[in-house]
């Protein structure tokens, strides 16, 4: 692959691409905690089937800029990096894909951008909508003495502490099958208080892989990537000018139905064909949270299958 750092938005991000230069561009965005090489998988598959692959480090990752203030983080800032991305490499029309945090940036790309996005394809974060009221107001409720990831991840550098301190060890925790981030505790626990400790790497995940995850992590450590939850309320001021839009691309949505944010997300889930009314969804079976790792070849044949019609 080619890997080029472009000037954005105020800030340098660095893009992996691959593929022949007069196909399709199809744009891949990695979640939390993840990198570009999340979608090793996926790139071949693509690339064979005449895409122009655009797999960016988003910002607070890799050898992308992470910038200093939380307020660098809101969603339409996150947006806005892959928006003028697209500006620089001329695209007019795209092919949109997503997992995780990643799914949020792509849901909010097909409305920010309905001429240009020309499809959308996510994975484990399901969306209906601009909510009612910040998230993190409900959440702060629903969880007033128990353990929430979320929560646990507001306070500047208390998260930051925790996991930085031995990065490897912190991914190989988060790739592990145990969910680690919807543990019942305390309020006051830490992440990974209570939590296994994983005595292998999954079968998805090789050494060598597990190497350019902790590579993405090694300058910056966790605190960009951590900033992106620090914007919840900010988002929801943000975004009251999409309030009430739909969805209207053709839409593939992908989840495991071991993945914990099925249960996080399931009223989510239930209203979601209101908000995107051309949508297809699959349950992968014995599928977690990193779908396009555990499930690749079945994430690779659909993607194509909904691409091809």
């Amino acid at each position: 692959m080619s890997q080029q750092i472009i000037p954005v938005n105020g800030i340098e991000l660095c893009v992996h691409i691959e593929g022949p230069e007069q196909g399709e561009p199809i744009w891949l965005l990695h979640g939390f905690p993840e990198c570009w090489h999340s979608w090793r998988e996926q790139i071949p598959a693509l690339v064979a089937a005449g895409y122009r692959v655009f797999a960016p480090e988003m910002r607070g990752y890799g050898a992308s800029s992470s910038p200093a203030e939380i307020s660098d983080y809101d969603l339409l800032t996150l947006c806005g990096d892959i928006q003028q991305a697209m500006d620089y490499f001329g695209h007019t029309q795209v092919v949109m894909v997503g997992h995780d945090w990643g799914a949020v940036v792509a849901w909010h790309l097909a409305l920010l951008e309905p001429e240009r996005v020309r499809r959308l394809i996510t994975m484990s974060v399901p969306f209906a909508g601009r909510a009612r009221r910040p998230v993190i107001e409900i959440l702060r409720e629903l969880y007033a003495e128990r353990f929430n990831y979320i929560l646990y991840f507001q306070a500047p550098g208390v998260a930051e502490q925790e996991l930085d301190a031995d990065i490897e060890r912190t991914l190989r925790f988060f790739m592990q099958a145990q969910d680690v981030f919807l543990q019942t505790k305390p309020a006051t626990a830490r992440l990974l208080e209570g939590v296994a400790e994983p005595d292998a790497l999954p079968a998805w995940c090789t050494r060598k892989d597990l190497d350019v995850y902790v590579q993405s992590f090694a300058e910056h450590g966790f605190r960009g990537a951590l900033n992106w939850y620090r914007n919840f309320e900010r988002n929801w001021h943000s975004t009251e000018c999409l309030s009430g839009r739909q969805v209207l691309q053709p839409t593939l949505f992908l989840i495991g139905d071991r993945d914990p944010v099925g249960v996080f997300e399931a009223h989510t889930l239930k209203r979601m064909p209101e908000t995107v009314p051309n949508l297809e969804q699959q349950v992968l079976a014995n599928c977690g949270h990193w779908i396009q790792n555990e499930q690749s070849r079945q994430v690779n044949r659909l993607i194509l299958a909904f691409l091809s019609h």
